[in-house]
């Protein structure tokens, strides 16, 4: 075991790397980031590549000793000569988007596994020889069978990661296995492990996100198990020459970055294997195996361990879940105390200040404040009088409709340094009217020590021109300060419904108050409110009448038209226009106007859509919408992209036919997933219309990505965008 270091101070207000030594800066860590490391020309030597086209089967190139393994002469020939005829039939009519299993091939010493990729008109073919245990379908299904059940029963995560370490060395054999979660900030943590004695243990040790740069993360998700059985390999080059820019991504054999070597030879490791965990298409964590001599992982071990990792998945999400549910019903429990006092007939600012304990604690906040016009009221521990009339006034001029929280504000308000030990974390919601009221809740300083897997503010060290990881790994001790617990999703919602309830009770009371005045001079005050309420009814009715005559006009022009397609594009601008009104009617039906309950607008729109698309597709569409709030002006574009996506499935994946679209909503943390998904005719070339135009648009002023991917059959397309800004990302 290595020693601790001494612990070291870091300060938010400052770069952390600023302590007088400007060496600690180092060099350009982003280098790594754009390493290309998905085109290595190269491949491990544990195996073989052949590159095959795709029509007529016959070897181009290759890579690794294919002449010592497989055949002496080999390029030009097929696979069906190399293979066999029956492996080779396989890839025919096989899928292009994923791994063929072809099965055991004969070399010319031992017996091999065989898969293929389809990758730019030609198949990639792997060859590895075959390992003498774990070879048995029966005994592979057995262990995975315990293994899982082993799982499933996991009392919490902590339990559920340790079982899942100690599995998956049982399967790979490796000395070290590992459970590594990625943080907020792309930092990770070993939360799991299992080992011989002799080694040392990194549990609880922090790695920093260079050690895994962007793209490498990309691949883990796409490469769900890597393997480097030997990391003094020789790479084998692609042959010819001219394949070598050949993308290698979803290759197994892929020869990986020098950079990377280095850095496990750098920990004294021999051998390595990764394995994803891989939940609701992010990468949450990886299981990290090391050996301190060559070792590989067979085919049916690979396949194995990403079983076992989708099982792991499967088994974080219910456990996260179940806690979220949890903290959901403690927060209502808490929140029904508030309201029952909020529906009084005491003034609000009066019945704020009784229930500021209850609500300080609802929320496990340190110290919780008010602040109407000039009267401050606070309880629990807080800053200053001062001070607290300074974080208002800034909270004033960042938020919005939405909860403001961090868990470091010193991070977004430097001069919230000077008092961090008592409010580090912020959640603040604001009240709006003519004399707005601001709630704050505060959570004190947590100092916090970080044990890093070396110093992570010197993660690589520059060699002439070339970048080498880091060579030490000793534990690495950093007491980091200006942090408190970050605030949970459950938690800023419950801020949000108590603003909404707040919102609400205001509403009420002065309904009363006005009620009261009605009785004192009926004749005048039933006069104005029957005036103001029609003229708001007058303007809502000729709002609707005016998009109700547009619509109108566009469905008759395009009955009168005698051109197909421009009838169908009258079409498509009544249904993009019908998304607007059903926002305009929603407005007019709700007491808040700010924010909109996404899940019931999209299904209004969906069953408009039906109605106006026909009889025929009243049946075709299938809905899962989870609850999502989001502001109302986003609510629009939201509305146009689903209407947008829906014409898209109409008109390209079932030309302009019936055909059943699945539409769901989902939210990841501060984040919501709007996926359309169609069983036509997959992605068709590349459209750059008005409406994809006006798509793309749309997605970017949510701040959002859309991307495509195959739904076997048909299109999957996911949109994902953030609820609310996000926070930036700091240390843990």
């Amino acid at each position: 075991m290595t020693q601790l270091s001494a612990p070291r101070t870091v300060d938010p207000a400052l770069d952390p790397r600023q302590d007088g030594d400007v060496s600690d800066l180092g060099p350009d860590l982003t280098v790594c980031d754009r390493e290309p490391i998905h085109v290595p020309g190269a491949i491990q030597p544990h195996g073989l590549l052949l590159i095959a086209g795709a029509e007529d089967q016959r070897v181009v190139g290759g890579a690794g000793d294919i002449e010592g393994m497989l055949a002496t002469e080999w390029t030009g020939r097929t696979l069906s000569e190399l293979l066999g005829a029956t492996h080779a039939a396989l890839l025919v009519d096989a899928p292009q988007d994923e791994t063929v299993v072809i099965g055991r091939v004969e070399g010319l010493h031992a017996a091999m596994d065989a898969t293929a990729r389809f990758q730019d008109g030609q198949w990639l073919v792997q060859l590895e020889p075959q390992a003498a245990q774990w070879t048995d379908a029966a005994s592979l299904l057995g262990w995975l069978d315990r293994a899982g059940s082993a799982l499933e029963r996991a009392a919490d995560l902590k339990t559920l990661c340790e079982r899942a370490a100690t599995s998956f060395r049982e399967v790979t054999g490796f000395d070290r296995v590992m459970v590594y979660r990625f943080l907020d900030d792309d930092a990770g943590v070993v939360i799991a492990e299992s080992r011989v004695p002799e080694l040392g243990s990194f549990l609880h040790h922090h790695f920093p996100a260079s050690d895994i740069p962007k793209q490498a993360r990309a691949l883990y998700i796409r490469n769900r198990v890597r393997v480097i059985p030997d990391v003094a390999y020789v790479p084998q080059p692609i042959r010819p020459k001219e394949l070598s820019r050949l993308d290698l991504s979803d290759v197994d054999l892929r020869s990986v970055s020098p950079i990377h070597l280095q850095y496990l030879r750098n920990m004294d490791v021999a051998a390595s294997a990764s394995i994803s965990i891989v939940k609701d298409g992010i990468l949450w964590g990886l299981v990290a195996c090391h050996h301190r001599t060559p070792r590989t992982l067979a085919f049916g071990q690979r396949m194995a361990c990403q079983a076992l990792a989708g099982s792991v998945a499967r088994q974080i999400r219910s456990r996260e879940e179940a806690e979220d549910y949890r903290e959901r019903l403690q927060l209502r429990s808490a929140e029904d105390v508030v309201s029952g006092k909020v529906l009084g007939e005491a003034p609000l600012s009066d019945i704020l200040i009784e229930t500021s304990e209850d609500l300080r604690r609802m929320l496990g906040a340190d110290g919780f404040a008010l602040l109407q016009g000039r009267d401050l009221h606070r309880t629990g521990r807080c800053a200053d009088e001062a001070d607290l009339r300074e974080i208002a006034a800034w909270v004033r001029t960042v938020g919005g409709a939405q909860a403001l929280h961090t868990h470091a504000l010193s991070k977004r308000f430097p001069r919230a340094d000077a008092y961090r030990a008592l409010a580090s974390g912020l959640l603040a919601v604001v009240l709006s009217g003519d004399e707005p009221i601001i709630l704050m809740w505060f959570r004190a300083e947590q100092i916090e020590l970080v044990n890093w897997a070396g110093n992570p503010h010197k993660a690589a060290v520059a060699v002439g021109d070339t970048l080498s990881p880091r060579a030490s790994f000793e534990a690495w001790t950093e007491e980091v300060h200006g942090h408190a617990k970050p605030w949970t999703l459950p938690e800023i919602e419950a801020a949000q419904r108590i603003v909404r309830e707040l919102y609400e009770a205001r509403q009420t009371r002065r309904i009363r108050e006005l009620n009261r005045e009605l009785g004192a001079t009926v004749a005048d005050k039933e006069s104005l409110l029957v005036q103001k309420d029609y003229l708001i009814k007058e303007v809502n009715h000729r709002v609707q009448n005016s998009l109700q005559l547009v619509s109108a006009f566009l469905s008759l022009q395009a009955r009168s038209e005698g051109n197909a397609d421009l009838s169908k594009s009258l079409g498509e601008a009544q249904r993009r226009l019908s998304a607007v009104a059903l926002v305009h009617r929603r407005l007019y039906s709700d007491d808040n106007v700010e924010m909109i309950d996404l899940a019931r607008y999209l299904e209004d729109l969906v069953t408009e859509m039906k109605s106006s698309m026909g009889p025929d597709w009243t049946d075709q569409f299938s809905t899962d919408f989870a609850p999502v709030t989001i502001p109302t002006d986003a609510a629009v574009s939201i509305g146009l992209i689903l209407t947008e996506l829906v014409i898209n499935a109409n008109k390209y994946a079932y030309a302009g036919a019936v055909g059943p679209i699945a539409i769901s909503l989902e939210q990841h943390r501060n984040r919501f997933r709007l996926i359309v998904a169609d069983q036509g005719q997959g992605k068709t070339g590349t459209r750059s219309g008005f409406g994809t135009r006006m798509l793309n648009a749309m997605v970017d002023r949510l701040g959002g990505t859309i991307e495509n991917t195959n739904n076997h059959p048909g299109l999957r397309v996911i949109m994902t965008a953030p609820i609310g800004a996000p926070e930036p990302a700091g240390l843990p």
